[in-house]
């Protein structure tokens, strides 16, 4: 039996690796991005298609929610809220989109359901990301729970977040080991053109490199 997976994946590291774990699973990969307004959108998307190419996935989704922009309340989304530099701090920081994680695996959900994947791979990380809410393993889980009564009775779709407890430095070494293109991914929140390295996601990044012991091989301003 073919196995499929449908991965999102943002042009960041962590879905580029769990994309990539899904990859040395045995899976089909199904490639899912979303363009929804983020100050990023152009870089992110680039990093994407270049990381869908080296898996050599089977089947490629760029989906435009431009309604996460109108709804605004993040500064990924609103160019009049600064997005914030000074250092990570405690609760849930500005740079949430409200429901981002839920709508992202509700439209991946179809996707999977339409190509009949067993799994659906999401790069999420609990203990060591920026206290976003729709990145807790709980609430996969109950997603999980939900889509399954939502969908056909033959569709068993299983989430899975092979990367949820890990740590940064963890994440960069597993990557390596894998041979993940890291030069291809995109962390910043900011800029697309070389990285700001003071976001809360750029900070996150460099952390993770300096604990591995590693040098990054993108460009930081």
């Amino acid at each position: 039996m073919v196995k499929r997976a449908v991965c999102i994946i943002s042009g960041g590291m962590d879905s580029a690796l769990s994309a990539m774990i899904a990859k040395t699973e045995g899976y089909e990969i199904i490639a899912v991005h979303f363009n929804y307004g983020q100050r990023t959108e152009q870089k992110e998307l680039d990093s994407f298609r270049k990381i869908a190419k080296y898996l050599k996935v089977i089947e490629s989704y760029e989906i435009d929610l431009d309604f996460f922009k109108q709804i605004g309340a993040s500064a990924l989304t609103d160019s009049s809220i600064e997005v914030p530099t000074g250092g990570i701090e405690a609760g849930v920081p500005i740079t949430y989109v409200p429901f981002r994680n839920g709508i992202f695996i509700s439209i991946a959900t179809a996707i999977a359901e339409k190509h009949q994947a067993q799994s659906l791979f999401i790069g999420v990380v609990e203990e060591d990301s920026s206290g976003y809410p729709d990145c807790r393993d709980a609430y996969i889980n109950s997603m999980e729970t939900s889509i399954n009564l939502g969908t056909k009775d033959e569709t068993k779709l299983k989430i899975k977040m092979p990367l949820v407890h890990m740590k940064k430095e963890q994440i960069v070494q597993k990557s390596l080991e894998l041979k993940v293109p890291l030069e291809d991914t995109w962390s910043c929140y900011k800029e697309e053109s070389q990285a700001c390295g003071v976001c809360d996601s750029c900070r996150l990044r460099l952390k993770g490199f300096k604990n591995a012991g590693v040098v990054d091989s993108i460009s930081y301003v």
